[in-house]
């Protein structure tokens, strides 16, 4: 499963690595977000012949992703771990961008909820879904097919979520500000 509906603007290198640990980078989208990240002064000869595919071909792409990653220049070391470790930091990531994009007032939290669920359906296993916004992985279908909550309690509910995911990304850049994928995109296009 893919994060297809991701909105308005490209999402950062980081979040892109992210979601390729986590398998849920839309391959095909990439090339147009390479395409992006140079314009915003990220990235070389890698980033350009990435930008430079049509994003048929997943292979070709995923060649070439990880030397245009290291071309743009965000810590991945966290990323390039192995095992549970590697999935929680890229969940860590992904969710911290949607909480963020939430706080924003650019996602609803119904999307919010869809898109967790997506996420934590690729990798069944604590390493996700024991992250604060990994919890309400099983609201979507609450939500969806109309069982239990009202939509004013699971908004509440996604709303908790998404503060305390921002909490527990501030306690963990203070101690390595590399983590926060959103942040450092922002700060590096000013």
């Amino acid at each position: 499963m893919y994060v297809y509906d991701w909105p308005d603007e490209p999402p950062p290198p980081r979040l892109v690595a992210a979601w390729r640990v986590l398998g849920t980078m839309p391959a095909e989208r990439v090339p147009f977000w390479a395409a992006d990240w140079l314009i915003a002064g990220w990235g070389d000869v890698s980033v350009a012949e990435l930008a430079g595919l049509s994003g048929r071909d997943p292979r070709a792409v995923d060649d070439l992703l990880a030397a245009a990653l290291d071309e743009c220049g965000p810590d991945r070391r966290d990323l390039d771990a192995e095992g549970a470790g590697r999935e929680r930091a890229a969940g860590m990531i992904a969710f911290t961008a949607i909480a963020e994009m939430h706080a924003a007032g650019r996602v609803t939290e119904r999307w919010v909820a869809t898109v967790v669920s997506t996420i934590v359906g690729t990798i069944p296993n604590e390493s996700l879904s024991s992250l604060p916004l990994g919890r309400i992985h099983f609201l979507a279908d609450e939500w969806e097919f109309g069982w239990g909550r009202s939509g004013d309690e699971l908004r509440h509910e996604i709303q908790q979520a998404c503060r305390t995911q921002l909490d527990a990304t501030f306690e963990t850049t203070k101690a390595s500000p590399a983590r926060n994928a959103t942040a450092w995109w922002r700060r590096s296009r000013r």
